[in-house]
């Protein structure tokens, strides 16, 4: 079977996730990638450059290789065009203007609102326009959320409290990314949570969810999630019911959404596994081959009735992340630990001797805690006592 896999600069999910469950798999991977230096590290995959934004020059890649049993990406910015080439070759896949409408965030929101499901107040700011123009919305509240169309890890997304620092941020955005549309919507209170799901387009899997926590505003840098392995019934029927709509439900999918009073309104759906360590995470803490299932599925073969997930552990993840620029200059070495009855492990996101500003998004991030056991008290006292021993120094 040769499987090709879509990829921008190497990530956690590839390297340690999707690459390894091939092998396991006995799949042949060519891998298809702009950056091709990035990814030399695993000999046993063909490495390939090619424009993978451009899902033309996608299918000319692989028309002129192996025959494909899949196309497969899990890059946020890679969806559409990885489920055109596959539906190009007759191939299981996500269908592309679902994969269009999740990423495109305005797209989403009409969609929603077509439906009849939620609408939330918002206004689109085109490459170059003046983002004064956007103050003539009707209803446009505030304070207000900014943030590019496709966007992602929350770059660029910032709260404003006013016309005047609307404005403002907007034009910073725009000197930053000269070509983006942003988007400009009402801020949606409540308790931040995720959804994680895998579906094969017939049967679709809730394998539970996470509690995010943020820092303080206007910037929205996830801080900590902490595994919810069931959300409440009323809650998850909400959430799926507005996936439906957007014709989410082949593939894995990590859904944000906020809960206020009762409701469940979407922040965004990003169509592919979750990413930043949590899916290492999930496939560890519910005891299944998470990975191999999200392949197979790609590879038309359906999911099990009962995935056999475990649901008697609880976990978290911690991100300490840089609060200035500068010289990363003492930073912990990555470790695995035992804690009484926790599994905790560090892994370093930067280097020693790196130089970054601050970007007041997830490129923050230092390094991630992993930590699994079987009460929630006994994995926070854990990540709270490792966390509490380290220093992670920055030199201006």
């Amino acid at each position: 079977m040769r499987l090709y896999l879509l990829a921008l600069n190497p990530t956690d999910s590839v390297t340690e996730g999707f690459l390894p469950a091939a092998r396991r798999l006995g799949i042949d991977v060519t891998l298809l990638t702009d950056q091709p230096d990035a990814h030399d590290a695993d000999p046993a995959v063909d490495v390939l450059e090619c424009d993978v934004r451009d899902f033309r020059a996608v299918i000319t890649s692989v028309s002129a290789g192996r025959a494909p049993d899949a196309v497969f990406t899990n890059s946020d910015h890679l969806q559409t065009q990885a489920a055109l080439a596959a539906d190009y070759f007759g191939l299981p896949a996500k269908p592309w203007q679902a994969a269009l409408r999740t990423k495109n965030k305005a797209e989403m929101r009409r969609r929603l609102a077509s439906a009849g499901i939620d609408a939330v107040r918002s206004a689109e700011v085109a490459p170059g326009q003046d983002p004064a123009a956007v103050l003539a919305a009707p209803d446009l509240p505030f304070p207000c959320v900014v943030k590019p169309r496709e966007g992602v890890a929350s770059e660029d997304v910032v709260l404003a409290d006013g016309p005047a620092e609307l404005v403002e941020r907007c034009k910073e955005i725009q000197a930053r990314r000269p070509g983006a549309s942003l988007v400009v919507e009402e801020y949606l209170p409540g308790e931040l949570c995720t959804l994680e799901t895998l579906g094969d387009g017939e049967r679709l899997h809730v394998l539970g969810g996470f509690r995010t926590e943020l820092s303080p505003p206007p910037y929205f840098i996830e801080e900590r999630l902490t595994y919810v392995p069931r959300h409440p019934e009323p809650v998850v029927a909400q959430v799926l019911a507005q996936l439906d709509a957007l014709g989410v439900g082949f593939g894995a999918c990590h859904t944000e959404f906020t809960v206020h009073e009762g409701r469940a309104r979407l922040i965004e759906v990003n169509y592919r596994a979750i990413g930043d360590q949590c899916d290492l995470l999930l496939a560890d803490l519910l005891g299944i081959p998470l990975f191999e299932h999200i392949l197979r599925t790609h590879l038309g073969q359906p999911l099990p009735a009962d995935l056999g997930a475990r649901s008697d552990r609880a976990a978290r993840l911690d991100y300490p992340y840089a609060r200035r620029a500068g010289t990363l200059t003492r930073s912990p070495a990555p470790v695995e630990l035992s804690v009484e009855d926790v599994r905790l492990t560090y892994r370093p996101m930067r280097q020693v001797g790196e130089r970054h500003g601050v970007y007041h998004t997830n490129r923050d991030i230092l390094g991630v805690v992993r930590a699994i056991g079987t009460d929630q008290e006994s994995v926070d006292r854990a990540v709270a006592g490792f966390l509490g021993s380290q220093q992670w120094e920055i030199t201006p």
